[in-house]
């Protein structure tokens, strides 16, 4: 009876070992083929990213100190361009052609306060539009380098 426990602890361990270099060897091909994803992609692709982006004007609209700053604006054609923004800077089939974002923003006196809470609003919007938290923050991190072209010329 003994032979036959040490035999069987031998067998689960064996099955065990195996097991787990099956899920490594199967979580490493994961990894390597989420790593081919592009953020785009990963965000849902044009349809999510128009989502956003008419989320995230619904939430501007409804910001007394921040919808002034598009009082100017024609909001159909800020929607379309700041959607084909994400879409290249998610690495989606996309090219931004409108202005460069310190002659867009020139003049208008954003401030910090109000930069930032725009921020918190798409990240909201990303949010409630089923973007994953991975993306989110993937897609700030492409943005945050905007920053200092946005309030260069305030």
């Amino acid at each position: 009876m003994g032979r036959f426990r040490m035999m069987f602890k031998l067998t689960l361990r064996r099955q065990f070992i195996a097991g787990v270099l099956t899920s490594t060897l199967l979580l490493t091909g994961c990894a390597q083929h989420n790593s081919h994803t592009t953020l785009y992609e990963r965000m849902g692709g044009q349809p999510t990213i128009d989502a956003v982006v008419d989320n995230l004007l619904y939430r501007i609209a409804d910001d007394d100190e921040v919808v002034v700053y598009f009082a100017n604006s024609n909001i159909d054609l800020f929607a379309a361009s700041l959607a084909t923004q994400l879409c290249e800077i998610s690495d989606g089939p996309c090219t931004y052609d409108g202005p460069p974002m310190d002659r867009a923003h020139q003049t208008m006196g954003i401030t910090d306060a109000h930069f930032n809470r725009v921020v918190e609003y798409l990240d909201a919007a990303m949010q409630e539009e089923g973007v994953t938290l991975a993306a989110r923050n993937d897609m700030l991190g492409r943005l945050a380098p905007l920053y200092k072209e946005v309030m260069r010329l305030r």
